[in-house]
């Protein structure tokens, strides 16, 4: 099918790099299922994205609630009948303190917000691609250059993008069945409200402060929309797409 036919789902579609790959996909001619926790900023997505005219559906969803997922699914079934393409993107992270002081909460928070929303959205995106017609499908998963490579007080957010990349692999793996392709997106310094921390100075490996270089968010955007363009018998199953001179390259 040509990208005008496909629909495409985005989680945490209401800001950064969820809303940037939510218009990129629109102006390719993807119809979109927008997912997150804010229906105003969905709604404001979509709103940037009129203009490409696209059939669209938001839908306000606590990512790491089944019963809130399978409803997610579900009216994206109803909706649009099939998926051709879902990016599990949505996350969160803790608050950067010494891990000793980290509490229980902040580590279960995390860990539902990047890893148990993308098995859970993975798992309803199977339920749907392997029955639909034509059959399969495309999942790509944010990975982030923290599932290479840690920052100093991130084991919460660490310890899930690393996991990340073992559910892409399993996926990989257990979609060829299916046609179900699976790859991941590590994404470093991207600029959007989350890093503009990082011009002012970001805390590094030998526990200096200091400024990193970022990127326009729309190399993401574009990265990812290549992914999914692919024919379901080629598949990225892991691109990096970062700041050239950051210094996740380099000795801490």
């Amino acid at each position: 099918m040509s990208a005008q036919g496909k629909i495409a789902m985005v989680t945490g579609a209401g800001s950064g790099i969820g809303r940037s790959v939510t218009l990129a996909l629109m102006k390719e001619g993807y119809s979109l299922v927008l997912a997150g926790r804010r229906q105003d900023a969905l709604d404001e997505t979509v709103k940037l994205g009129a203009a490409y005219a696209v059939p669209t559906l938001a839908v306000s969803t606590d990512l790491g609630d089944p019963k809130a997922v399978a409803h997610l699914f579900a009216k994206t079934k109803e909706r649009f009948g099939r998926l051709d393409v879902l990016f599990n993107n949505a996350g969160s992270n803790a608050p950067p303190i010494n891990l000793e002081d980290l509490s229980f909460e902040q580590w279960q928070t995390v860990l539902n917000a990047n890893l148990t929303s993308a098995f859970l959205c993975t798992q309803e995106a199977f339920r749907i691609m392997k029955d639909q017609n034509p059959r399969g499908g495309r999942i790509i998963n944010n990975g982030s250059i923290s599932s290479q490579t840690p920052r100093p007080n991130s084991a919460p957010y660490t310890a899930t993008k690393h996991a990340i990349t073992g559910l892409t692999k399993s996926t990989a793996l257990d979609g060829r069945k299916y046609d179900i392709a699976c790859g991941q997106i590590d994404i470093g310094n991207a600029a959007t409200d989350m890093t503009s921390k990082m011009n002012s100075g970001v805390l590094q490996a030998d526990l200096q402060i200091r400024a990193e270089p970022t990127m326009s968010v729309e190399h993401v955007a574009s990265s990812v929309v290549y992914m999914a363009s692919l024919p379901l018998d080629a598949n990225v199953l892991t691109l990096t797409v970062m700041a050239t001179k950051m210094p996740l390259v380099g000795r801490g």
